[in-house]
C-alpha cells in the first residue's frame, strides 16, 4: 500500500526569529507621539500659567486638566490596542449610527453645550464632549470598511464612489448646523482622499473635488462671521484691532521668536494678546518661546508620525490587510490635514478655524480620539508584523518542502 511522503518540520535555522509583543510595537511611531505629548504639555503649561494665575488663581489648573486628559487618552488608546482589526470591522455601521445620533442630540436646545455661539459639546459632568472630534476617527473607520467590501464598485462605477459620500454629506451638514465649517472641511477632505488612495476613478473624484470645493466657498462666503474671516486671513493688518486682531498677535508671536526663542515662559503675546493662547494657537507661543528650532522640533515630529502610518499601510497593504491599509492611510490623511492647517492658521496662511494641534493644544475630546487613533494605528502595526511572520514561516516551508522532494 503506497503511503504519501510526510516532510518534517523545518529546524529552527529555517524558522524567521520570533518577535516580542514588545518588538511588535513602532518605535519611531511611539516616539513621535510620545514627544509630541511631552512637548504639548510643556507648552500648555507654558501658555496658560499667565491667565490660570490670573482668572482662576490656580497657575497648573490646565495642567492639571491636560496631564489627566494625557492618561484617559493612553488608556483609550491601550483599549483600543487590545481590540482586533476585525472587530473594528465588524462594528462599523454602529459606530456610525452612534456618531449620528450623537451629532443629532448635540443640537436638540438644553443639551447641546453653547460657546461663543456654536453648539458643539456635550455636557458630562467634568468633562465636555466636542463630537465633532470623535467624527473624524469615524470617518476614517466607515470608509476603510466601505472600500474593503466594495473596493470593485469604488474602482470601477461612479454609483460605487457616491456611495460613501451620502452618509459623509449627512455628517457634514450636521456638524455645519452646529455650526463647525472647520470639522465639516476636515472630514470631508479625510473621506475623499482615502478614496482616492483607495482606486477612484478620474472623472467623479475630479467633477466631486470642484462641486465640494464651489460648495464650501458659497457657505463660506454666504455667512457673515466666515467672510469676516476670509477677509481678514487675506489681510490681518487692515483691522488688527477686531477681525485680524488674533492672526496679527499671532504672527507678532512667531515673528518674536527668531532662531531660538525669548526662552520658555518668556512670551509676552501669551499675557495679554493672544486669545487661545493654550489651545487653537499654541503653535504661536511655541514659534515665540522655542524659535525656529522648536518649529522645526515640531514639523518633524509630525512628519515622522504621519510617514510611519503610511509605511505601516504599505506593510499592511504587503499582506492583503486592506482594512488595516486603508486605516493607517486615513489617519496619516487626518493628522497631516490638521497639523497643517492649524500650523497654517496661526501663521496667517489659512483663514481661522478652531482646529486644534493633534497630541499638544489642551482640550479633553481632542487628546483622547487622537490617543485613540494613534492605538489604532500601532495595532494595525501589530496585526501587520504577525501577518508577516506568518507568510514567512509559510516560505520557510515550502522551501524546506521543496528541498526535501528534491
Amino acid at each position: 500500500m503506497h503511503r504519501a511522503r510526510t516532510v518534517p518540520e523545518p529546524p529552527l535555522g529555517w524558522w524567521p526569529r520570533t518577535q516580542t509583543h514588545l518588538e511588535r510595537v513602532d518605535g519611531l511611531l511611539v516616539l513621535a507621539v510620545a514627544g509630541l505629548l511631552v512637548l504639548g504639555l510643556i507648552m500648555v503649561t507654558s501658555a496658560s500659567i499667565g491667565i490660570a494665575e490670573r482668572n482662576l488663581s490656580s497657575p497648573f489648573y490646565f495642567l492639571q486638566r491636560q496631564l489627566i486628559y494625557v492618561v484617559l487618552g493612553l488608556g483609550t488608546a491601550l483599549v483600543v490596542y487590545q481590540l482586533s482589526l476585525q472587530q473594528w470591522e465588524k462594528i462599523t455601521y454602529l459606530l456610525v449610527l452612534a456618531l449620528l445620533v450623537l451629532l443629532v442630540v448635540v443640537l436638540l436646545p438644553g443639551i447641546g453645550k453653547n460657546v461663543k455661539g456654536a453648539t458643539r459639546w456635550l455636557s458630562l459632568g467634568p468633562f465636555n464632549l466636542q463630537v465633532s472630534e470623535i467624527a473624524k476617527l469615524v470617518v476614517v473607520i466607515y470608509v476603510a470598511s466601505y472600500m474593503v467590501r466594495c473596493k470593485e464598485a469604488l474602482q470601477k462605477t461612479w454609483f460605487g464612489f457616491f456611495k460613501p459620500l451620502i452618509i459623509l454629506g449627512l455628517l457634514a451638514v450636521l456638524l455645519l448646523q452646529q455650526p463647525d465649517f472647520g470639522a465639516a472641511v476636515v472630514l470631508m477632505a479625510i473621506g475623499l482622499g482615502m478614496l482616492f488612495l483607495g482606486g477612484a476613478k478620474w472623472l467623479p473624484f475630479g467633477l466631486l473635488v470642484g462641486s465640494v470645493s464651489a460648495m464650501m466657498a458659497f457657505l463660506a462666503y454666504s455667512s457673515p462671521y466666515r467672510l469676516a474671516r476670509l477677509t481678514s486671513f487675506m489681510d490681518p493688518w487692515t483691522d488688527p484691532y477686531n477681525t485680524g486682531f488674533q492672526l496679527t498677535q499671532s504672527l507678532i508671536a512667531i515673528g518674536s521668536g527668531s532662531w531660538f526663542g525669548v526662552g520658555l515662559g518668556g512670551s509676552v503675546q501669551k499675557l495679554f494678546y493672544l486669545p487661545e493662547a493654550h489651545n487653537d494657537f499654541l503653535f504661536a507661543v511655541l514659534a515665540e518661546e522655542l524659535g525656529l528650532v522648536g518649529i522645526v522640533v515640531v514639523i518633524a515630529l509630525y512628519s515622522l508620525l504621519v510617514w510611519r502610518a503610511f509605511v505601516i499601510g504599505a506593510m499592511a497593504e504587503q499582506i492583503r490587510d486592506d482594512f488595516g491599509a486603508y486605516l493607517s492611510y486615513g489617519i496619516a490623511i487626518w493628522f497631516a490635514l490638521q497639523a497643517f492647517i492649524n500650523i497654517g492658521v496661526n501663521m496667517a496662511l489659512l483663514p481661522t478655524k478652531g482646529l486644534t494641534l493633534p497630541l499638544m493644544s489642551y482640550g479633553g475630546s481632542s487628546m483622547l480620539v487622537s490617543c485613540a487613533a494613534m492605538g489604532l494605528l500601532l495595532r494595525v502595526h501589530y496585526e501587520t508584523q504577525l501577518g508577516l511572520i506568518r507568510r514567512q514561516r509559510r516560505l520557510a516551508r515550502s522551501a524546506f518542502t521543496e528541498l526535501q522532494f528534491k
